[in-house]
């Protein structure tokens, strides 16, 4: 999908066609989308081509006097009614006339711009908007890892009473996310500190401190990252022993139980064997032998009591 976007009077206006300071966005992109905005803004069919490689590790290229920045970026997908995470690259590519933004999909973050709702957003002030576009991501994985806290967390009371392994396969796709945001918070640390570096931003001191900001954010993002696999992992294995324990004491009742019905079938198969039996001539047999039964079951089932088997 082609989009091209420019600011005109504080508004952001979509075009059909490419003007100068405008924004041209590329989603999932057919051969025929790529070639056509290649020979028109003569973009580098490499650099459009690199962001739509789902390996494509985050890095700052030059090449003809354009620019290319890939970041990873974080997306939500949907697995049994739970929120999962994965990055997947976006790229921007400085051109002369304008600023290009590739993805292979579409995600909330480009979205966010496309809905104007960035304050003192400006197509035209393509490093300002290079850095936006940057502040916006940190805080993305900001709110992702909060709800995967809040998640991780909702899970844990299910698996006080649980002897089931759905609660811990949802943690193991959790701590997937993690693992996910973690490298790419770090592959886009990288690209961030290789950006002060350079020299267009460097001219503007405002530019200068909202990528500090931006840097600040990914550092934290990176932390909690951390911090909540680390949670994470230990959370999965206590419960699993959990779990373990759960279901040893089951088997525990049932096997006390077992033991328990046991009796009553033995003495009833030993009287209805075809041999000579005591009382088995006396009227009160019956009685006698149901009496003798559930004492030795009421014994065996303080016994067992008393050994905290029940």
């Amino acid at each position: 999908m082609l989009e091209i976007f420019k600011t005109i009077n504080e508004e952001l206006v979509k075009l059909d066609s490419f003007e100068e300071g405008a924004w041209v966005n590329l989603t999932n992109p057919t051969e025929a989308e790529i070639n056509y905005v290649c020979e028109k803004l003569g973009a580098e069919p490499d650099f459009v081509r690199a962001a739509l490689d789902e390996e494509e590790r985050a890095r700052i290229d030059y090449e003809n006097g354009q620019t290319l920045i890939i970041v990873d970026i974080p997306i939500i997908e949907k697995d049994d009614k739970i929120d999962l995470y994965s990055t997947i690259p976006l790229g921007i590519i400085v051109l002369k006339e304008c600023i290009l933004t590739v993805c292979l999909k579409e995600n909330s973050l480009v979205n966010y711009f496309i809905k104007n709702r960035i304050k003192a957003f400006y197509t035209h002030y393509k490093t300002r908007f290079i850095l936006q576009l940057l502040h916006r991501n940190a805080t993305l994985y900001l709110n992702h890892l909060r709800h995967i806290d809040r998640l991780s967390s909702k899970i844990e009371e299910d698996l006080h009473k649980s002897m089931k392994n759905k609660e811990l396969i949802q943690l193991l796709k959790l701590e997937k996310s993690l693992v996910y945001f973690s490298t790419s918070l770090k592959a886009n640390e990288l690209v961030l500190e290789k950006m002060l570096k350079l020299d267009y931003i460097k001219k503007y001191p405002e530019d200068t401190d909202l990528l500090e900001d931006v840097i600040i954010e990914n550092k934290q993002a990176i932390e909690m990252a951390n911090i909540y696999t680390s949670i994470l992992s230990g959370t999965m294995d206590a419960f699993a022993s959990v779990i373990s324990n759960n279901v040893n004491i089951v088997m525990k009742f049932l096997t006390s139980v077992t033991i328990v019905m046991a009796i009553p079938t033995i003495v009833s198969s030993i009287y209805g064997m075809n041999v000579p039996l005591p009382l088995q001539n006396s009227r009160f047999a019956f009685p006698l032998v149901i009496l003798i039964t559930l004492m030795l079951t009421g014994f065996a089932t303080y016994f067992l009591a008393r050994k905290k088997m029940f």
